[in-house]
This record gives structure tokens, sequence and C-alpha cells, in this order.
């Protein structure tokens, strides 16, 4: 099995090299970048399989570099984990909408950073190598290449988005709580808020209409029949 290579995005040096050093001891390439405008780049003119991304920093900040790369074709697949000393709940549900897979406050030990990140590239992996189509009433929900379908026209979701439609559409008729949903589709070692799924349903009514998902009060959502 090839290298993983990850993209470290942060403005303190010393902290770039402690990461470098251990990432690279647990046998992952890596390329550091020091601000937004330099992790784009790189993101851009490397093979990137995991970025691991601060929020705060100088020419653009974390949440600019996560939009934009989600907004990119060839970059929007790529896993985003936010490393920041910014711990409020706000930043982190904002942080996690933008499509960040994971968000971790600082400071936190080197070897649960690294059991992090290979638990996210677990995941992604494990998520590639069952991608298919899934039909759902009028949608053709293609995880192949993350596209929606319907009369033709074509929607191109958020990742987290897209997994959510996806799992909901195919437990079809099945209500799952938001503890569920942020099991299966953030993963169960991901500390997030319940708010997050309401975010993302509201999204994907937002893009789709609301007919698709349905709320059980008090209990969570489930795909209609």
């Amino acid at each position: 099995m090839s290298k993983k290579t990850i993209l470290v995005v942060d403005d303190e040096q010393d902290l770039l090299d402690l990461i470098e050093y251990n990432l690279k001891n647990e046998g992952f390439n890596v390329i550091k970048a020091e601000d937004g405008v330099s992790a784009i780049h790189e993101a851009k003119n490397n093979p990137i399989d995991l970025v691991l991304l601060d929020i705060m920093m100088p020419k653009m900040d974390g949440l600019e570099v996560c939009n934009q790369m989600r907004s990119n074709a060839d970059l929007k697949h790529i896993p985003i984990i936010f490393l920041t000393a910014r711990g409020d709940e706000k930043t982190e549900v904002e942080g996690l909408d933008t499509g960040a897979d994971d968000y971790i406050t600082k400071p936190i030990s080197t070897k649960k950073l690294i059991s992090r990140i290979k638990a996210v590239l677990r995941r992604f992996s494990e998520t590639e190598e069952t991608t298919n189509k899934l039909i759902a009433h009028d949608l053709v929900i293609d995880r192949d290449r993350y596209i929606v379908t319907r009369d033709g026209e074509e929607f191109q979701l958020p990742r987290k988005e897209f997994e959510l439609l996806y799992y909901l559409a195919g437990k079809k008729g099945k209500v799952r709580d938001r503890q569920t949903l942020l099991n299966k589709v953030w993963g169960d070692n991901i500390y997030v808020v319940d708010r997050t799924v309401d975010v993302h349903v509201r999204k994907i009514r937002e893009k789709l209409g609301d007919h698709y998902i349905e709320t059980v009060k008090g209990v969570g959502y489930r795909f209609k029949e």
C-alpha cells in the first residue's frame, strides 16, 4: 500500500515541524503550508490524501480554505480535519458545516491526533470502496461521482450533505435519531453537536425540496417511503 500524503497547514512553524516529525514516524508523507493561499496551491499541485487545517491564519483563514476546496471539483473529496485553538461551539459547527470531516481542539496529544487522522482516512477509504448508485423516488444518488440527479438535473452537494442523504435514502422509511446519524455520517469518535445534523438536513431540503426527508419530532429523521 502506498504512503498517504498529509497536507499540514498552520502558521506556527514549531507546531508544523512537530506534526511533520510525528506523522513521518507513522509512515506518512507530509507537505507543509503556513497560510491558506499556500494550502490551496499545494492541494492543487500535489496528490493529497488528507488536509490537517488550522483556522486562524494569515492571507486566508481555514474556513475559507475549506470552502474553496469543497467548491473545487478536483479537491472536494479530500478529507479535511480542523486542528485549531478555537474551541467554541459556534466555530466548531461552522467548521463542520463548511464540509470538514473532523474538528479537533488544541492542545491534543500527538498519539490522539494520529489516531483521529487514521480514523478519518479509514472511514474515507471504506466509503470509496463501497461506492454505487442508489435510486430513491425520483432521485439517483450516485456515490461514484457524489452527484444527485433528478429528471436530468444534477445537484452537487457537499460531501457530508451527500452522505447524510445517501444514508437516510438507503434506510427508506426507517427513523434514525440524531446520534445515530452523527455516528454513521461523521463517525463515533468525532465530537459534534446534534444541531449539525439539523443544519445539514435543512441545507439538503433547500436544494432538493422538503418532501424527501421527514422530521420525526422528538426522535430524528427518516427518508419518506
